[in-house]
Order: structure tokens, then C-alpha cells, then sequence
């Protein structure tokens, strides 16, 4: 580097501290609004968190209880999604106690119940509403009710997508072959025999300890005849 490059240099960085000292300087007032800002928000937040969805998060698990017994009870099911007019239901929690684990766990109650009653499309809207939590268990069964809910309305290509979510979630051998099995008829239904076959045989070769491995061989010469 020259003299001449070298004294540029200098002089540049000097007039870009300068530009970045009189922007300070100039929005100081500006600066100390937006810190004084942060700092609100986040005791806001915090006491939104303490205050206000502690004890609502408290209520709904104390309230949802009841909303449980009747799913496990009421053969219509009536009850656990309306409530008992004492207790509420799963809808009234999932609507009233919003951003809490029980309104979350409420709308796959809701699902579940009413796939069970055959309101597919409301199984649907409840489960959509569902926010993952990372759970190995609750997560895939919630791809795999949208897929059962949507493979019921014919909707066979988004029945396949999330019946591959499901699968792909959280590979076991409990959660994994039921839906690897459902998948495989929904290809069948598609007379996609050649993806049927691949299907069927993964549980065959994945999972022969399962329940679904026990009947696997005769899906498998069912759908490799049409092949």
C-alpha cells in the first residue's frame, strides 16, 4: 500500500467514526426512547407471563379434567366437547384458555372426538389449531388423525402427506406401522399397487415385531397380483 493509499485509509476511517460519533450524538434522544422502550415491553411480557397466563394456565388444567373423564365415558361424546354446563368442554377450554398446554392438548381431544363421530372436516379445524410441542407421541398422532380425517373426505393426496408426517416424526414401532398400514391402502385406493407394495413391505422388513407385520404378507400378495 502506497503513502498516498495509506493516508486515504486513515482519512476515511476517521470520517466514518466521525459519521458514526454524530449519529449517536444526534439520535441520542431517539437512542434512549428505544432502550427505555425494550425495556418496557419485556417487563410487559414478563408480567403477562406471571400475571396473566400463569393462573389462566392453572384454570384450564383444573377445569379440563372433567372434559377428560367424559371422553373416556360419554359414548356421544357430547359432554367432553360441550361441557356439562358446570364443567366446560374441550371446545369452551381450546376457545377461552388460548396459548396455554391445555387449550393446545384440548384441540386434539377435539380431533380425535370428532373423527370418532365422523365430523370430519370439524376433526380437521381442531387439529390444524394444534401447535407441535416436540412430543414423540402426540405430534405424529396428530399428522396421522388430519391423515385419517382427510383419507375419510377422499382427499387422498393430503391423507398421503400427512400420513408420511406422521411416519417420518417419530419412527416407532407402535406409531410408525399403523401409519405406514393406512398409507398403504390409500395408495391401494389409488390403485398405486407398486407404492402399496414398497410400503407394505418396509413394515414387513422395519417392524416384524409389530401388530400390522402380523397380516403384512397378505397385503403384500394382494397388491403385487395386480402388479
Amino acid at each position: 500500500m502506497t503513502k498516498n493509499q495509506k493516508d486515504n485509509y486513515v482519512i476515511e476511517k476517521e470520517n466514518h467514526l466521525s459519521r458514526a460519533s454524530q449519529f449517536v450524538s444526534e439520535n441520542a434522544n431517539s437512542l434512549a426512547i428505544i432502550g427505555v422502550a425494550i425495556v418496557l415491553l419485556v417487563s410487559l411480557y414478563l408480567g403477562y407471563q406471571k400475571f396473566y397466563l400463569a393462573p389462566r394456565a392453572d384454570k384450564a388444567v383444573n377445569e379440563m379434567f372433567r372434559a377428560e373423564q367424559y371422553a373416556a365415558t360419554d359414548p356421544s361424546a357430547d359432554k367432553a366437547i360441550e361441557g356439562d354446563g358446570s364443567y366446560p368442554g374441550f371446545e369452551k377450554i381450546a376457545e377461552e384458555y388460548s396459548n396455554t398446554k391445555s387449550a393446545n392438548l384440548a384441540n386434539v381431544y377435539l380431533g380425535g372426538l370428532y373423527l370418532k363421530k365422523g365430523e370430519y372436516q370439524q376433526a380437521i379445524n381442531a387439529l390444524g389449531k394444534y401447535s407441535q410441542t416436540g412430543s414423540p407421541i402426540v405430534d405424529p398422532l396428530v399428522f396421522g388423525m388430519l391423515g385419517d380425517a382427510y383419507c375419510e373426505l377422499k382427499d387422498y393426496k393430503k391423507a398421503t402427506t400427512f400420513y408420511k408426517k406422521a411416519i417420518d416424526k417419530a419412527p416407532n414401532d407402535f406409531i410408525s406401522p399403523l401409519f405406514l398400514k393406512k398409507l398403504g391402502l390409500v395408495y391401494e385406493e389409488q390403485k398405486d399397487y407398486s407404492a402399496a407394495s414398497k410400503v407394505y413391505n418396509k413394515i414387513k422388513t422395519n417392524y416384524p415385531n409389530s401388530s400390522e407385520a402380523t397380516f403384512v404378507n397378505a397385503y403384500i400378495a394382494r397388491v403385487e397380483a395386480h402388479l
